[in-house]
Formats: C-alpha cells, structure tokens, sequence
C-alpha cells in the first residue's frame, strides 16, 4: 500500500508541475497541443479541443508541449501568432516559471499547515523502546542532562539534542556494525528524576534503520502553538535550510563528500516508504521537501531544466535579439550530460544504500 501511495504522491507533484505550465500558457494566449503524465510511448490519451491529454509508460516526469517551441514545429493557419517563440519575452517567463512556481508554493503550504500544528522537543524522556538499551536504565520523565559528561549548556535544545545523539553514536560495536549488535563501550550518562540527579551507564544496541548505535528513547513533545506569523516563519526556515543546502551540494558536485548527498528516484522512494511509516505528518513533511527540491533544481540555468529556458530568455532580452536556436541546443547538450551525471550519481548512491546501511529516516 506504500508504494501505491508514493506512487500517487510523486504522480500527483508531477501534474502540479506540468498544470502550472499548462495553465499559464493557456492564459497568456500560447497554443498548447500535449499535456502528458510520464515520457515514451503512449500509453493512452484523449484529446480535447486543441490538446492531447495522456499518460505515457516510462515514470519519469511528464511534459506540456507548447506550439512553437522548436523551429520546425508548424502551427495552424491562422494560430502562428500563438507560438512560444512569437510570445514577448515576460510571458515565456511566467509559462515556465509557473512550473516550479506551484512546486515551491505547494511546499510551502504544507509546510505551513504543518508549522500549525507542530510540537517543539523538551529534554525529558518521552517514550522508551520496549527491549532497547533504554528501557534498563531510563523512566519517562527524566531529564537529560549530560552525556559521556558533555552538557552543551552554551547551545539551544535542537543543537543540544543533536550533539548528545552524536556523542551515543560515537560508541560503535567492537566488530562489523550489524543489527542488534551491542556497542563495546557504554555511554555515561547524567540525569535528572524526580529530583534527584543520577548518573547511569548503558551501551547502545545498533539499528540502521535508525541510523547507527541508539539507545532506543524518544524526548517527549509540547505543542509549539504557534500563530500564523510563527508558522510563515518556521516554513520559511525550512525551505531556505532546503534551498542553501541544495545549492551547496550541486556547486559542489565534485567534492566527493558533497556527492553522497545526492539520491535519486530509488533513494527518495525508499525514503518515502520508511516515512509513510512514522505517520502521517512526516509522510507530508517529506512530499514537501521533494516538492520544494523539485521547484528549485528546475530553476538551475541549464536547458533542458525550466531554468534553461528562462536564462535563455533573459539573455534574449538583455541583447535585444533572438538567441540562435543552435547555440541555445549546443547548452542544452551540456545541460542534458550535467542531468544525466546527476541521475548516474544518485542512482550509484542509492545501490551503495540498499547494499550497504539503507536509508535513514531517523
């Protein structure tokens, strides 16, 4: 059942994508003859007045052809006018902005419904894995407050949080680190209950599903209650964290560090499948980051990216002139190499994943 809902996820973020294009191209007066879910043959299609909609067979994306995008194509008589090339240049920009347009904004508004209803992490013990570490030395309701002496005090919560989990999965199985297996060194630490401040030893128990060595506890929750000006807010963080890190890693392609970072189609649906399972909010949560990331690598400057296709037209406009149609397929032929190096990337990281550790969500 997973899979047939990530199916219609991504589906669905892909007939968001092609509908912003579809829908400013009909509004700008532009000649629109296909709107098609997924590339290759045919697999049906209907056509109604002047356009052909169908789905295809490879699950790769999908397309809106617009009249007059390529020299050769020949419009009716009488509809020339309606080309894509015949368009000033601030149309040809809104039709192939409005793609990532909707992707972003889209992202956005979950993450803003999300943001609503969000519940900030205290430092106190939540909930505890029955049969973990955890369960043998820790009770709901006790305070973390150091680890292996550590106690980050000069921090805020998030980043506190984020160390102490560092400093648990620095301790490692003596051997290879398989599931189950128990780490050869435990960890120290110092907690408050009920008053009383205690110091325990427990040695963490490996999962990779969770990401390496863990305890096996959860911090407890309280609602963030926050209003509609906090939650603008914590969306916004969200995707400028989102943007600044995605420009980051593809500036930075050829740092071999930055490349473990890139995952393709596999990755992310093999994300989607563990995320589905934590619930609903973090299946949400994910389908707008992969809706965000879709908006924003769109706009990179290369042709056949929608961002291409705009660089063009801003150059066209800056000169004054029309670009020659085989200087802008000479880019294209760069850009096309660049998303197909980027795909091969994310598809050797995604078979080093599922034969190595897999993906982790937590």
């Amino acid at each position: 059942m997973n899979w047939v809902l990530i199916f219609l996820g991504f589906s669905a973020l892909i007939i968001l994508h092609e509908g912003g294009h579809f829908f400013a191209a009909k509004a700008t007066g532009m000649r629109v003859e296909k709107f098609f879910l997924f590339f290759g043959p045919r697999l049906f299609s209907v056509k109604r007045g002047e356009t052909e909609y169908g789905v295809a067979a490879i699950p790769a994306g999908g397309y809106v052809k617009i009249s007059g995008m390529h020299p050769e194509d020949k419009l009716p008589p009488g509809e020339e006018q309606r080309g894509y090339y015949e368009q000033p240049v601030w149309k040809r920009i809104v039709v192939i902005g409005a793609g990532p347009a909707v992707n972003i904004v889209l992202a956005f508004a979950i993450l803003f419904v999300l943001a609503l209803g969000a519940s900030d992490p205290t430092q106190t013990v939540g909930s505890i894995n029955p049969g973990s570490p955890a369960s043998t030395v820790l009770e709901p309701g006790d305070r973390i407050l150091a680890v292996d002496g550590r106690s980050y005090s000069g921090q805020g919560l998030a980043e506190r949080e984020k160390r102490f989990v560092g400093r648990i999965e620095a301790h490692k199985c003596a051997g290879k680190q398989t599931d189950g297996c128990i780490a050869s060194t435990p960890v120290t630490l110092r907690i408050k209950r009920k008053g009383e401040v205690r110091t325990i030893s427990v040695r963490p128990e490996y999962q990779s599903r969770y990401g390496g060595p863990k305890l096996g506890f959860h911090y407890g929750e309280v609602p963030a209650n926050l209003n509609a000006a906090g939650a603008t807010k914590r969306a916004a963080d969200v995707m400028w964290l989102v943007a600044s890190k995605t420009v980051t890693v593809f500036a930075n392609i050829f740092d071999s560090e930055q490349r473990k970072e890139v995952s393709g189609v596999v990755g992310t649906s093999d994300v989607a499948n563990q995320t589905i399972d934590l619930g609903a909010r973090d299946a949400l949560a994910l389908l707008a980051l992969v809706s965000l990331s879709l908006g924003l690598i769109n706009l990179f400057p290369f042709l056949p990216l929608d961002g291409g296709h705009i660089f063009w037209s801003l150059v066209e406009k800056v000169r004054g002139k029309a670009v020659p149609y085989r200087v802008m397929e000479r880019a294209g032929a760069l850009g096309f190499i660049l998303v197909i190096m980027l795909f091969f990337i994310g598809l050797s990281n995604d078979i080093g994943r599922l034969t190595g550790e897999g993906f982790n969500v937590r």
